[in-house]
């Protein structure tokens, strides 16, 4: 399978925990569940123009809901987290801090 960069990488998650990281040069996004750290880095790199570091990747669960009498699930995602080499920068996020 041929993923784009932009097929890689879906969106930014931007919680309390995650705009924390950030000052440690650490950005969360929400990635394609196929995709691996080579391929997340590539992604990265290319879309952002940015030097990355290392990947860690971490599979979300689905979780058990429910709507009144009906019973489902949420959907399961993956989470990668990059760590970019010192000096970088993503501007992106430079002003969605909470």
């Amino acid at each position: 399978m041929n993923l784009t960069p932009y097929d890689i990488i879906i969106r930014p998650i931007i919680t309390e925990k995650s705009s924390r990281q950030m000052e440690n040069n650490k950005y969360t996004f929400e990635v394609n569940k196929d995709a691996n750290k080579i391929q997340i880095k590539k992604a990265i790199s290319e879309i952002f123009k940015v030097k990355v570091d290392s990947v860690h990747t971490i599979k979300v669960r689905s979780k058990p809901k429910r709507l009144g009498v009906h019973l489902g699930r949420s959907r399961s995602w993956k989470k990668a987290i990059v760590t970019l080499k010192p000096g970088e920068r993503i501007e992106f996020f430079e002003g969605a801090n909470i």
